[in-house]
């Protein structure tokens, strides 16, 4: 079975471009570029049936324009998720922790969210580490 979308519409078997949402509380019917997935309460349209599209009376239709650069991150979106890959791969270094934690990374220090700024990594599985409170600790 392809994995290509359809058009909800009945009867036709066009290739999907747009997806229709309803706002039924704004009375508003949104058509926009093709959704990532296939979501409940949403319709795939192909071409023709996005452009012929009506709303009933009384209702408004926003049309989204298709982004030409939809395709993929911008160069400033891949720009900034490298930065911040740099900078969580960068050691933290504290006044009392000159060293940047331990050589293996099992009891690092790091500025954290909580309330105190700091958190201790306790765990490692893969890229994913499990951080807690450095006064829990």
């Amino acid at each position: 079975m392809s994995s290509l979308r359809r058009c909800t519409r009945t009867a036709c078997g066009r290739p999907a471009v747009a997806t229709l949402t309803y706002v039924y509380a704004d009375s508003t019917a949104v058509l926009g570029p093709l959704a990532t997935y296939a979501e409940p309460h949403c319709y795939d349209l192909c071409a023709e049936h996005a452009e012929r599209l009506t709303a009933p009376r009384g209702w408004e239709v926003m049309r989204l324009a298709p982004d030409a650069h939809a395709s993929g991150p911008s160069d400033d979106d891949l720009l900034a998720l490298a930065d911040a890959v740099r900078e969580a791969a960068r050691p933290v270094r504290h006044q009392d922790d000159p060293a940047g934690g331990a050589a293996d990374g099992s009891a690092r220090t790091g500025a954290g969210r909580s309330g105190t700024g700091r958190t201790v990594e306790v765990g490692r599985r893969g890229h994913l580490r499990v951080l807690r409170d450095h006064e829990q600790g």
